[in-house]
């Protein structure tokens, strides 16, 4: 930040009032927002990426039960920001599961978050707010933090924080007990959407250092005292969470003092670094070695400690680098590396880590590129502010472009750090449910050799494998999955399908049952355990087992047919009809459906339902040999003998030992 001409060492002046209505105040917020928005485009029409699906409201939270669940059970969200998750609560009633509202909200709230910042250094009478307001706002370093649905924690909680913070700088200008309970009230607003926003009352406390250049208790400090209570309360319950329940313990995160204090001094120069020169910028940066042996380690540290002395000497003729440098490290502090985090499994920095402490940077730079510019024409410093906002905005597009799905951000993220063995393993999620499990192989290989022992990689290749019906290769992999995880319920259902593949139904019916023990609510092991005893010959026992599948899952169509076909294997085949039905209403595109139920029509000899079931096979799939002539069969057994003739000659031609094996 840089203050107005004068005497640094005089009292400081007033706190300026700013009128939010004023002309040029409104035609710098119409400014800010447009341009935020054309930057943003490409974030509008991208989709749901990483864990989005984490962060959107799950089924059982959308009622009114679910919000008060969001407030009162810790655990129901991935993390305790109630005021976070009852906004996304409220956006799935407005919008459900489009991501369209999402984003557009996303860069609204980046674009008011900027309108605020403007409004904030205006009424602190620090220059070129405008200029530094749209730094922040078309900077691509913030794009991780906007074109991420997930970190909607970040532009609301700043939207929050400077609301908060324009309140209690009227508070402090007034003292008006209603004011500061306003304040008080946007601050936990703010806490309750991200804990980061805890810095808040040290940030006010350097801005008023910074005016005054000394502070009081009564005055400065001591109103402050419960906000740093409430900051402090709330670090403590995300640091649980992050520990506890998102996993941000064990040997990845097993640093020492020393280290973790180098790793300090790399990660404010990386962010700074970033600011100043926003290349290669990527969604997982790549995880560095901290090792205190290594000599160039130190000069991270070392160099922002000079750097802080320099600062700190130099305050004496001008305060404003130093308390940027405050409050840049200041908001920092939470992820330089003294408190673990759960991204730093995979690496110690990340582009949102910096979104709230960017703002005293982009503060510094406003003010001092416009000191810089005073001596060039009007039109000179509209051409390079303009040259220099167009170039932030076309840097910001082309970052935006990278998160349109999942599959073009792993595919950028290898592209840059091929050593991520997180991208590798989610890259390779997606090829598998897209159904391309060769693709998806070497991706989960490379994974494992990156990353040894990893779970998830050992159970995605099992089921790749198994897809593949390489079934010797993949047992062993989904063995050591349950071996490392052993309340890993999907890797249990997974080696049980590979042991049922392979014929070893006695060792799959144990896997299914440990995964339904470990996940009672589980229909997919619950119909694959009745699967296991169907190929037993235990048909009475297997249908409990689909009928418990289709009530947990009511829209399970394989369940429903697996249900139909063992009540047609019992010769109750009334019972057996309502089933299939329903297998072939919820799932009207697939022929092998209806060629199931037409086999069973044709045991009951209604031959001319059967017919139509065939046909329907036939419709959607007239390139499959076998629904060919199971049609020509029916049509046979119907005395339909020309119609029959042409199915039985497109079968033979699609497949010519089909006659043989009839």
């Amino acid at each position: 930040m840089s203050r107005r001409p004068g005497n640094s060492s005089q009292p400081a002046t007033t706190i300026a009032p700013a009128n939010p209505f004023a002309w040029s105040n409104v035609r710098v917020g119409a400014a800010i927002i447009l341009l935020t928005l054309v930057a943003y485009l490409p974030a509008l029409h991208a989709g749901f990426i990483w864990d989005d699906d984490g962060h959107i409201t799950r089924a059982d939270l959308r009622d009114l039960s679910g919000l008060l669940r969001i407030w009162f059970e810790f655990g129901a969200t991935q993390q305790y920001y109630p005021v976070l998750h009852s906004a996304f609560w409220l956006e799935h009633l407005v919008w459900g599961d489009s991501p369209l509202g999402y984003h557009l909200l996303n860069v609204l709230l980046h674009a008011s978050a900027a309108c605020l910042f403007c409004t904030l250094l205006r009424r602190l009478a620090v220059p070129g707010a405008a200029l530094a307001a749209l730094l922040f706002a078309l900077h691509p370093v913030c794009v991780e933090s906007v074109a991420w649905v997930s970190e909607q924690k970040n532009t609301l909680s700043l939207v929050f924080y400077l609301c908060a913070a324009l309140a209690y700088l009227r508070f402090a200008e007034r003292r008006r007990g209603s004011v500061y309970l306003f304040a008080t009230g946007l601050f936990v607003l703010a806490l309750l959407t991200k804990t980061v926003t805890a810095s808040l009352p040290a940030a006010l406390l350097v801005v008023f250092w910074w005016q005054r250049g000394r502070l009081e208790w009564k005055r400065d400090v001591r109103p402050l005292l419960p906000w740093f209570v409430l900051g402090a309360a709330s670090g403590l319950v995300t640091a649980h969470f992050e520990r506890e329940l998102i996993g941000a313990q064990g040997q990845d995160f097993d640093l020492g003092l020393v280290q973790r204090c180098l790793l300090a001094g790399r990660v404010f120069w990386f962010y700074l670094g970033k600011l100043i020169w926003p290349a290669d910028l990527i969604f997982i940066y790549p995880r560095w070695t901290v090792d205190a042996s290594v000599w160039w380690q130190w000069l991270f540290l070392t160099a922002a400690i000079i750097m802080l002395a320099g600062l700190v000497w130099w305050q004496r003729r001008q305060r404003s680098p130093l308390a940027a440098a405050l409050l840049f490290t200041g908001s920092l502090f939470p992820v330089l590396g003294f408190v673990n985090v759960f991204p730093f499994l995979y690496s110690y920095v990340a582009d949102h880590f910096q979104y709230l402490a960017s703002l005293s940077v982009f503060a510094l730079a406003g003010a001092g590129l416009m000191k810089a510019s005073e001596r060039l024409p009007r039109w000179g410093r509209t051409a390079a502010g303009g040259a220099l906002l167009a170039l932030l905005a076309s840097l910001s597009w082309a970052q935006s472009g990278t998160y349109r799905d999942n599959l073009t951000l792993y595919q950028s993220i290898l592209a840059r750090n091929p050593v991520c063995w997180m991208a590798h393993n989610n890259l390779a999620t997606i090829l598998i449910e897209t159904g391309r499990m060769e693709e998806a192989i070497p991706h989960l290989e490379q994974t494992l050799n990156l990353h040894p022992d990893y779970v998830l990689a050992e159970n995605n290749l099992g089921y790749a494998l198994t897809r593949l019906n390489r079934l010797q290769a993949a047992i062993p992999h989904l063995e050591k999955a349950v071996r490392l995880e052993p309340r890993f319920f999907q890797a249990h259902n997974n080696l049980g399908t590979a042991l049922m593949a392979a014929d070893r139904l006695p060792e799959s019916m144990a896997e299914f049952e440990q995964a339904i023990k470990h996940h009672p609510q589980y229909p997919e092991a619950e119909h694959n355990l009745g699967l296991a005893l169907a190929r037993l010959d235990r048909t009475g026992e297997a249908i409990p087992h689909f009928e418990r599948a289709v009530r947990l899952k009511p829209d399970y169509a394989e369940a429903e047919e697996s249900w139909a076909i063992a009540l047609m294997l019992g010769n109750r085949f009334p019972e057996a009809v309502v089933h299939f039905e329903k297998a072939v209403a919820l799932d009207p595109e697939s022929p092998e459906r209806h060629s199931t139920y037409g086999r069973a029509l044709v045991q009951a000899r209604r031959y001319p339902e059967a017919i139509g079931q065939y046909e329907a096979a036939v419709r959607l799939n007239p390139e499959n040999a076998e629904s060919q002539m199971n049609l020509a069969l029916g049509l046979r057994q119907a005395g339909r003998l020309q119609e029959a003739a042409e199915h039985y000659q497109q079968a033979i031609r699609l497949d010519p030992e089909l006659a043989r094996r009839q």
